[in-house]
C-alpha cells in the first residue's frame, strides 16, 4: 500500500513489523563493530579504561546516532516525496576497513614509540578531522563519478570489500566454533534467504543469537568453553556500568597535528577510500529501489565524523554496505533511528563490555556472513551478465589485499617481515608478495578501475575505457592505487602500464574493427 505523491496529509510509518528483523541485524552488527573496537582500544593500545569507557565510546555512540538519525529522517522524506510504504533507511555506523587503519597504522606506532596511548588517540582524531573535510569537499564531485562509472565497476569494488573483509573473517571465526557458528547461520540463511517465519514471528537474528549465547553458556556449565564464556569475564564488566557523557575534546584533536606527516600519508587516501565506498553502497541502495543524493550522503559523512573527532571518538562515520540485505528482511525508516537510540545508551552507561562478556561474537558472525553473501550476488545479479568477468576482475584487487594482510599478521606474530624473509625466498614458495602488495595497495580504487575498463571494453565503448586507463595512470603515480603510501611515483612501472593501456584503447576506437557480439553477451 502505498499513498499518493501528492498527499499533504499522508506520512510515512516510523515503525513497521520488519524493523524488528532489521533492528535486531543491524544493530547486532553494529554492537559487533563496538565489541571489536573496544577490544583494540583496550588490549592493543593498552588505551585506560577511564578514556575507553569515559571518552572515547559516549562520542563514539553520540557520532552513531547522529548518523542513524539523519539517515532515518532522509528515509523519511523520500518516502514522504515519493508516497512509497517500502523505503529502507540506508545503514551506516563506524568504517570497519578504517577502524584497523587507524589503529595499527596511526595510533599504535605513535603509542609505542611515545610510549603514551593519550598520543595515539590524538593523533587518531587528528587523522578523522582531516578525513572529514576531504569527504565534505568529495561530495561535490561524487556524484559525477557515479554517473560516468559503469555499475559493474561500482557494485564488484563493493562486492570485493564485503566478501574479503566483511564476510571471510566470520566465516573462518564460524568453522572455529562450528557447534555455535553454523548453528546460527542455519537460523539466519532459513529465516533470511528461506522465508522461515520463526515462533511468534520472533526475528531470526534474534534466535540467532539466541541459541548461540545458549549453547555458548551451556558448554561452559559441561566445562567443554565453546564461545570462550565465563562468570569471571561477567565480573569484571560489571565494574565499567557508569555514566558518561561526551565531552568536547578540542585541544586533544590539535594536539594531534605535531604527527601530520604520519597522518596525511593515510588521511588523504583513505578519505578517498570513503568518497567511492560512500558512491557504491548508494548506488546499491539505488538498485534496491532507494535512491539517495550522493553529494548529501558524503557530506553528511564528513560533517558527523567531524562532530565525533571533536567530541573525542578516533573513527571515521560511513554509509555501511547491506542496505539491500536489511530492506529484504522488511527494514524501513525505524530501525535505523532505533539502533542509534539502543547504541547510544549502551556507549554512555558502559553496558558494551557486559555485553561481550554474555555474547559470543561467533553467534553474531554470521549475520555479517550473511550481509557479504547478499552484496557479493547483488554485483552479479544487478548488472548485466556480459558484465561478470569485469565484476570478477574487480574483486582482485581486495582479495590481494586481503592475503596480504594474513601473510603480514602471520610474519608479524613470529617476529619477522617479509622484507626480513626475503621476497624470492617467498617466491620460491609459491607466495608472490610483491604481486599481493602491488596489485592490493589502494584495492577500492583499483577494483573500480579495472571493473570499469573491463565493463567499457565489454561494451565496446573504447574510448570511454581508455579514459579510466588514463585515470588510473594518474592515480596510481600519485599513490592513490597500488600503492601503501601516497608516494609520488611509487609506483610508476604501473602507472605507466595504465598510460600505454589508455593510448592503446584510444587508438582501437578511433580505428579498430570490430567482430560481430556473441549472443550471449548481447543484453
Amino acid at each position: 500500500m502505498s499513498a499518493s505523491p501528492n498527499s499533504d496529509t499522508w506520512k510515512p510509518a516510523l515503525w513497521t513489523s520488519g524493523d524488528w528483523n532489521a533492528l535486531f541485524g543491524f544493530g547486532t552488527n553494529i554492537l559487533v563493530n563496538l565489541l571489536v573496537l573496544t577490544g583494540l582500544l583496550r588490549f592493543v593500545l593498552q588505551m585506560p579504561d577511564d578514556i575507553v569507557f569515559g571518552r572515547i565510546l559516549p562520542a563514539t555512540g553520540l557520532m552513531l546516532f547522529l548518523s542513524t538519525a539523519y539517515y532515518a529522517w532522509l528515509a523519511w522524506k523520500l518516502a514522504k516525496s515519493t508516497g512509497r510504504t517500502d523505503v529502507c533507511a540506508l545503514p551506516s555506523g563506524v568504517s570497519v576497513p578504517h577502524m584497523f587503519v587507524v589503529t595499527f597504522v596511526i595510533m599504535l606506532p605513535i603509542s609505542l614509540a611515545t610510549g603514551d596511548p593519550i598520543k595515539g588517540w590524538e593523533a587518531g582524531l587528528t587523522w578523522v578531522f582531516i578525513q572529514s573535510f576531504v569527504l565534505m569537499l568529495g561530495a561535490f564531485i561524487a556524484p559525477v563519478v557515479r554517473r560516468i562509472t559503469p555499475r559493474a565497476a561500482l557494485l564488484g569494488t563493493l562486492a570485493g570489500v564485503s566478501v574479503a573483509f566483511i564476510a571471510l573473517r566470520p566465516a573462518l571465526e564460524m568453522y572455529m566454533t562450528p557447534v555455535i557458528g553454523i548453528v546460527s547461520l542455519a537460523i539466519i540463511l532459513a529465516g533470511w534467504f528461506g522465508g522461515v517465519r520463526y515462533y511468534k514471528g520472533i526475528p531470526a537474528g534474534l534466535i540467532a543469537i539466541a541459541v548461540g549465547t545458549l549453547i555458548a553458556w551451556g558448554s561452559t556449565a559441561l566445562g567443554l568453553h565453546y564461545g570462550g564464556m565465563s562468570l569471571a569475564n561477567v565480573g569484571a564488566a560489571l565494574g565499567n556500568f557508569g555514566f558518561s557523557l561526551p565531552l568536547p575534546a578540542v585541544d586533544h584533536v590539535f594536539s594531534g597535528f605535531e604527527f601530520l606527516g604520519v597522518i596525511l600519508v593515510t588521511a588523504i587516501p583513505f578519505g578517498i577510500y570513503d568518497l567511492v565506498e560512500a558512491m557504491d553502497n548508494v548506488e546499491s541502495a539505488a538498485v534496491g529501489g532507494d535512491s539517495y543524493p550522493t553529494t548529501r550522503v558524503l557530506t553528511a559523512d564528513g560533517a558527523i565524523s567531524l562532530v565525533g573527532c571533536l567530541m573525542g571518538n578516533p573513527f571515521i562515520n560511513a554509509v555501511y554496505i547491506g542496505h539491500p540485505g536489511w530492506k529484504a528482511m522488511g527494514g524501513r525508516i525505524g530501525y535505523s533511528l532505533a539502533t542509534g537510540v539502543v547504541v547510544l545508551v549502551l556507549s554512555l552507561l558502559g553496558i558494551i563490555a557486559l555485553l561481550a562478556s554474555l555474547v559470543p561474537v561467533v553467534a553474531i558472525s554470521p549475520i555479517l556472513l550473511y550481509i557479504g553473501m547478499l552484496i557479493g550476488a547483488q554485483a552479479f545479479q544487478e548488472t548485466p551478465r556480459s558484465h561478470a568477468p569485469a565484476i570478477v576482475l574487480a574483486l582482485m584487487p581486495h582479495l590481494a589485499a586481503w592475503g596480504k594482510l594474513q601473510i603480514d599478521n602471520a610474519l608479524g606474530a613470529a617476529g619477522t617481515s617479509a622484507m626480513a624473509v626475503g621476497l624470492d625466498k617467498l617466491g620460491q614458495t609459491g607466495v608472490l608478495y610483491q604481486g599481493l602488495s602491488v596489485l592490493g595497495g589502494g584495492a577500492i580504487l583499483g577494483g573500480l578501475i579495472l571493473g570499469a575498463i573491463a565493463a567499457l571494453i565489454i561494451e565496446r565503448q573504447l574510448a570511454k575505457a581508455a579514459a579510466f586507463a588514463l585515470a588510473g595512470a594518474v592515480l596510481t603515480f600519485f599513490g592513490f592505487m597500488h600503492s601503501e603510501e601516497l608516494v609520488f611515483g611509487h609506483a610508476s612501472p604501473v602507472a605507466a602500464a595504465y598510460l600505454i593501456v589508455a593510448v592503446m584503447l584510444y587508438v582501437c576506437a578511433r580505428r579498430a574493427q570490430f567482430s560481430e557480439k556473441p549472443a550471449e553477451m548481447a543484453h
